[in-house]
């Protein structure tokens, strides 16, 4: 089963202590078949300007996590070349969530 992680939050803590813990190990770990994780909002903002954040998104990579960020999102705030540079795919994604949300595929927000 595909879980797909919305990361919308601009808080670093949140990020560290929940949603980048849990993606990284649930993929370690092998809870999910396939996990992709979403930057959306102000999330985009925070990974673009913070060094250990970045670090996590690499080490996310390196093990095979689909990251991509929300182009609109990411240009509003002027960072979706940064996040490309990261090794991120920067798309628009408003039809890619809906189609999630109307696949079988989990989705989870934070």
């Amino acid at each position: 089963m595909d879980l797909k992680v919305i990361w919308t939050s601009g808080d670093k803590e949140v990020a560290m202590k929940m949603v980048h813990m849990y993606v990284y190990n649930a993929k370690v770990y092998e809870w999910w078949d396939d996990i992709e994780l979403v930057i959306w909002g102000p999330s985009s903002k925070l990974l673009a300007e913070d060094e250990d954040l970045q670090l996590n998104i690499e080490s996310m990579l390196k093990k095979d996590i689909k990251v991509v960020a929300c182009k609109a999102c990411s240009d509003s705030y002027g960072v979706s070349d940064k996040l490309a540079l990261l090794g991120i795919e920067v798309k628009y994604m408003g039809v890619p969530l809906t189609e999630y949300l109307k696949s079988d595929a989990k989705v989870i927000t934070f």
